[in-house]
């Protein structure tokens, strides 16, 4: 059921990511005033949830505090639900108590371009899984031309592998271009140098706000409710490291450097409009796999490349979270079935999204298929097969309504020159 076009005091255009329709959940410093804290989003402003709960106007259990999004998280999703209410409330255009007291009103509402964004959430854990089977099939044809493209487990589990959570930085940071050894297939020996092939992919994540004991393995029917909304996520790559490294053990220092994520929390609440039926799945999976719930959403994804001679980005994919092939529920279900404990404010990403078609596909290594077929950047005549330096990266995503958009607004970084490693 579509929710009624709820409009707000605050003018928000059509095509915003930020309607009182979505309210998304983040973290911000305001450097004025040298405090942080939790708030929403609406249109072009910050929301300080932490003096609203102060005024009174917003309220919790009174076990929870109120300072950050982790304590707020301990209640799980009932609290976020209830959090996003009430502010959704004074928010509304018929609610009058924040919209006329001015004084409450500056000090509450800021502007998004006077606060800095933070990572939203403390992440105790980063795991990334590999969960499209167009971009896993794309992979496959690619390293292993003449066997069959997806390895025998691929359809029979998410797979997936812990990540560094210390590396993960919010829209805007820049990253440094990493070292490592490569080796080439003339080469006798590996060297150690700045990455030739660095890539983004194209990725959806999802944070945890409830917790797991060790031992405890929760159905996949529990999965979604544990979950408190979800990022948009570019977990670089440097694709010649990893060619070199990953045997036996998978992606080590070619994806520990950095993953960039959007600040913004989209709750699952927001995107309930757009929950969709999963794809068939042929094996049918193992019993704890089963998903009976519809938990993929139709998201519509974009990425974007600007060079330093550009004057503004070239998009050069369009895709759709819907292709997933392993759903969050399933991913979440199979990270818990062993009895690892898993925590409030764990990060788990989709893995590289890519559609059928060329022009869908969720990485440099298959839009320029290993570098064989360079894109071209019509405004400029440059050319690309891996992401260069001073190149930024802007992925975008958003939920289509009728008159209005839920969406993340954007992950972006510019890539910056290798410092030199210790090589």
């Amino acid at each position: 059921m579509k929710p009624a076009l709820v409009k707000s005091w605050i003018e928000v255009p059509a095509d915003c990511h930020f309607p009182i329709q979505n309210l998304p959940l983040g973290t911000f410093f305001n450097p004025r005033e040298g405090k942080m804290g939790p708030c929403v989003r609406i249109g072009d402003h910050v929301l300080d949830l932490q003096i609203l709960f102060e005024k009174g106007l917003i309220s919790l259990d009174s076990n929870l505090l109120f300072d950050q999004w982790e304590f707020i998280f301990e209640g799980g999703r009932a609290a976020i639900r209830s959090v996003r209410e009430q502010a959704s409330d004074l928010l509304r255009e018929d609610n009058s108590t924040l919209r006329d007291d001015a004084s409450l009103r500056d000090a509450a509402l800021h502007r998004v371009d006077d606060v800095e964004m933070l990572v939203p959430v403390p992440i105790g854990a980063f795991v990334d899984f590999y969960s499209s089977e167009h971009h896993a099939t794309n992979v496959g044809k690619m390293f292993r031309p003449q066997g069959e493209p997806l390895l025998p487990n691929w359809k029979h589990l998410p797979v997936g592998y812990n990540g560094r959570a210390s590396s993960v930085i919010v829209s805007g940071e820049e990253v440094i271009r990493p070292c490592g050894q490569t080796k080439s297939p003339q080469a006798e020996k590996p060297s150690f140098g700045p990455t030739k092939e660095l890539d983004f992919e194209l990725e959806v994540g999802f944070f945890l706000a409830d917790s797991t004991d060790l031992g405890e393995a929760r159905p996949i029917g529990k999965a979604m409710d544990m979950i408190a909304g979800v990022v948009l996520v570019n977990d670089w790559s440097a694709r010649d490291i990893q060619r070199w490294e990953y045997q036996p053990l998978g992606p080590f220092l070619a994806k520990s450097f950095a993953t960039s994520i959007s600040p913004w929390i989209v709750t699952l609440d927001a995107l309930d409009p757009w929950r969709t039926t999963s794809p068939a799945q042929t094996p049918e999976p193992l019993p704890y796999l089963r998903d009976s719930q519809r938990s993929h959403y139709d998201i519509q994804l974009e990425v974007a490349i600007q060079t330093a001679a550009m004057t503004s980005p070239q998009t050069i994919c369009r895709t759709n979270y819907k292709e997933m092939y392993w759903s969050m529920a399933q991913q979440l279900a199979h990270q818990m079935v062993n009895g690892t404990n898993v925590q409030i404010g764990d990060l788990y990403a989709s893995g590289t999204i890519s559609g059928s078609n060329p022009a869908s596909f969720g990485s440099m290594l298959e839009l320029a298929w290993k570098g064989e077929r360079p894109i071209l950047l019509k405004e400029t005549g440059e050319t690309r097969a891996f992401v260069e330096d001073r190149d930024t990266v802007i992925m975008t995503g958003w939920c289509q309504g009728e008159g209005y958009r839920v969406g993340f607004g954007e992950v972006r970084a510019a890539i910056l020159p290798s410092v030199g490693g210790a090589g």
